[in-house]
């Protein structure tokens, strides 16, 4: 895996994956950006949601569970001091479907903290991840 980072002016820089998918990142204007694009520390929770949600996807298919959304928000706490990485950092799904039952959402939460969520893994030497959901049946 390979990406390729290009300076924009001030703060800002375009990244760009092996697969061609290009995104702007900078910083706020109080931090010396222009708000322009995501900071690299506001994409690693969007990164963290976005490998926790394919693998709850996967996990439910495969159970045949009739997920109809999911949505989830990351919030994250950062060290005082440099480099501020993530101590704390709090996962809320929101699940929406048809006959959704506790024990499968369960388990697919936790199928992918512990087994198949790289992001997860790597940030789980850093900071306490915690993990909830909501389950509404429709």
């Amino acid at each position: 895996m390979e990406t390729k980072v290009s300076w924009k002016g001030k703060l800002a820089f375009q990244g760009q994956t092996e697969a061609g998918h290009q995104i702007l990142m900078d910083v706020k204007p109080d931090a010396g950006g222009e708000g322009k694009g995501p900071s690299p520390m506001e994409l690693v929770l969007v990164a963290l949601a976005g490998c926790t949600a394919m693998d709850i996807v996967v996990i439910m298919r495969k159970k045949r569970v009739d997920l109809h959304s999911l949505n989830i928000k990351v919030d994250g706490e950062r060290a005082s001091a440099h480099p501020k990485y993530f101590t704390k950092i709090n996962v809320t799904y929101n699940f929406e479907g048809k006959d959704l039952r506790e024990e499968d959402i369960k388990q697919a939460v936790e199928l992918s903290r512990d087994k198949y969520c790289s992001v997860s893994a790597m940030l789980k030497e850093k900071a306490e991840i915690s993990y909830r959901w909501n389950i509404i049946n429709i």
